[in-house]
């Protein structure tokens, strides 16, 4: 069996050849490697046209007889599965496979594998760090202490210091593998988290709270999990914004279009949100000039949520284990086709 390790600079080669050395004991294989360009746009889109067809015509190249690519970013597109004809099993290593054609796979006979929860951690840990950090407004006191060198004793004052979590009411909106973690770190922390999941069955940690607008009019804090589906589109705007008790504070590490952006602008400029902090925003990359740049009260990251080395490497080992399943003769895990 001939596998092509398909990594770039996130998720490595050396990560993906070491888990599938340690997992895929069964059948004898011969591995090959490509490196992909990075850094790519989101959601494993080259930037421009001519570069997004080198990365086909390298990819093509690379995949000549082989069965198995292990990937992350790799476009698997229909020309690229259309000259690959040895090709069996596509296994990316993201929460989903938004890089490859599945419906030209399903018709070529390739099955496609991907990697669910390997960023959960990672993105919960993220949430709560950007939650203290817009609580308490840590990123503004650096920046005036680190690179302006003044010493704002102002911070110190009733009216600019920001709350605590313990006995903060903190609002979820998604319960998933990532709003289920950060549940479990906001209790630790004392606060009182309340949870909306229309979909979810089962006990959450906290209180179940049994529609949007209530946990909303309720919530000092709030913070996105939820999928982003054509029902969760523009999830919160203007009349949901307005629901939040005055001077709270809005976390997004979820989707960017969950959030209608400038809803979420007014209500930061008009003082009825006293912070945001955003990971994922309506277009990425954020535009140079994003109305979002200029607002008070925001701590914006690009996109880092789940980027940690651990989530490079559970990635590898779930997709090794895949290929260990497909090469043994057993049902495969997380398959679309």
């Amino acid at each position: 069996m001939k596998i092509l390790a398909a990594g770039d600079h996130f998720v490595l080669n050396s990560l993906i050849g070491d888990a599938l050395y340690a997992a895929v004991t069964a059948s004898p294989f011969e591995l090959t490697e490509l490196t992909l360009p990075w850094p790519l746009e989101p959601f494993g889109k080259v930037a421009e046209v001519d570069e997004a067809s080198d990365c086909e015509d390298a990819l093509i190249e690379a995949l000549r007889d082989v069965e198995v690519c292990v990937t992350q970013m790799a476009p698997f597109t229909e020309r690229v599965l259309d000259s690959s004809p040895a090709l069996r099993l596509v296994v990316v290593c993201r929460g989903g496979p938004v890089n490859v054609n599945v419906e030209a796979a399903r018709a070529r006979g390739v099955r496609v594998c991907f990697a669910p929860g390997r960023n959960a951690a990672a993105t919960a840990e993220f949430t709560v760090g950007m939650m203290l950090a817009a609580m308490r407004r840590i990123p503004q006191t650096h920046d005036s202490l680190a690179r302006r060198g003044i010493w704002d004793g102002s911070s110190y004052t009733y009216e600019r210091c920001g709350p605590e979590l313990e006995d903060t009411r903190v609002g979820l909106i998604g319960y998933g593998a990532v709003g289920s973690r950060v549940a479990r770190v906001l209790c630790a922390f004392g606060a009182e988290v309340e949870v909306y999941d229309p979909y979810l069955r089962g006990d959450v940690h906290g209180v179940r709270v049994a529609s949007l607008d209530a946990l909303l009019s309720r919530s000092r804090v709030v913070t996105l999990h939820a999928r982003l589906t054509d029902e969760t589109r523009g999830l919160i705007g203007a009349r949901e914004l307005g629901l939040l008790p005055r001077s709270s504070v809005l976390v997004n590490v979820a989707r960017g279009p969950l959030v209608d952006t400038e809803a979420l602008c007014d209500a930061l400029e008009s003082g009825q949100l006293a912070a945001a902090a955003l990971d994922t925003y309506e277009q990425e990359p954020l535009p140079a000039d994003a109305r979002l740049r200029g607002v008070p009260g925001v701590v914006m990251t690009p996109h880092l949520g789940g980027a940690s080395r651990q989530v490079a490497e559970k990635a590898a080992r779930i997709a090794a284990a895949e290929v260990a399943r497909y090469a043994g003769g057993s049902p495969l895990a997380h398959c679309l086709t």
